[in-house]
């Protein structure tokens, strides 16, 4: 597995300044995917599963995106994510959701796995004033979705 971490953004150590922070980098690593087909500005939903562990105030700055909290069963059944957010969640459904993913352009993004060997291609660590992530390398390359490379460079507010 190839893991790669990006740099750190600071955090204004409150509940708002987390939640901002984390809605920026999670904007900002949206903003550098590309879906087959897409048209610009396309609107994107993100389907959160899972207890998120940073924030529960998910609204990701910059693309449009609308947020549903969804179960893991449930985003398999509907299939309408273009993003799925894995906060904490049992091993199996985690698991289920990872191998669903697998050749679809779904991006995905996790808080509850900061070292990114769960299969997640966008892992967020959160300290009480940083904020970073790693990007799974070989999880980006099993599917359809493009990232861009200087996706890297967000994390430090570039």
């Amino acid at each position: 597995m190839s893991v790669q971490a990006a740099s750190q953004a600071t955090v204004e150590d409150s509940a708002d300044g987390r939640a901002r922070a984390f809605n920026r980098m999670l904007g900002g690593i949206i903003s550098y995917a590309r879906w087959p087909g897409e048209r610009k500005n396309t609107a994107r939903t993100m389907c959160v599963v899972g207890t998120p562990q940073m924030t529960n105030r998910i609204a990701p700055a910059g693309p449009i995106v609308t947020v549903h909290r969804m179960t893991a069963l449930g985003v398999t059944d509907d299939g309408g994510c273009d993003i799925i957010f894995l906060g904490r969640m049992p091993i199996a459904d985690r698991q289920r959701l990872i191998g669903w993913v697998r050749s679809r352009p779904v991006l995905t993004v996790t808080d509850d796995d900061a070292a990114c060997t769960h299969g997640a291609m966008f892992c967020l660590d959160g300290r009480r004033t940083s904020l970073s992530f790693s990007v799974n390398l070989d999880s980006i390359g099993r599917g359809p979705l493009r990232i861009d490379p200087r996706v890297l460079k967000i994390g430090g507010g570039e």
